[in-house]
């Protein structure tokens, strides 16, 4: 089992930046992808951004690329979600994910952040 928890959420003026952080624990090294989406009340769910543990390969959602970053740290063990020039569309829960090494199934979920963007 795997352990995720959001954190860094919050309100921020538009054009502002934030940096969400999220902790992965227990079998951290049965997973391979961790990826962020967000989601709006009566919403889809949208993909972010996603990050192999091992080769560090990359991938973003097209709308998105060019304001927000993901990465990881050395341990691979907290994700980050930097997001600048932020706009009042960005507000959203924002949940990091995981996969195992099975599959590309997102697996494993935080109980997300939220962040709020105002004009």
């Amino acid at each position: 089992q795997v352990q995720l928890v959001e954190s860094g959420g919050g309100s921020v003026q538009t054009g502002g930046s934030l940096r969400l952080s999220c902790a992965a624990s227990g079998r951290t090294s049965t997973t391979g992808t961790m990826a962020w989406f967000r989601q709006t009340p009566g919403k889809d769910r949208d993909f972010i951004a996603s990050i192999d543990r091992t080769s560090g390969i990359t991938d973003y959602a097209a709308s998105l690329k060019g304001r927000f970053a993901i990465s990881l740290d050395d341990a691979k063990t907290t994700l980050y979600l930097q997001m600048n020039g932020l706009k009042p569309d960005d507000t959203a829960v924002y949940h990091c994910a995981a996969t195992t090494l099975f599959g590309p199934e997102y697996m494993f979920w935080g109980l997300g952040t939220q962040v709020i963007v105002f004009t």
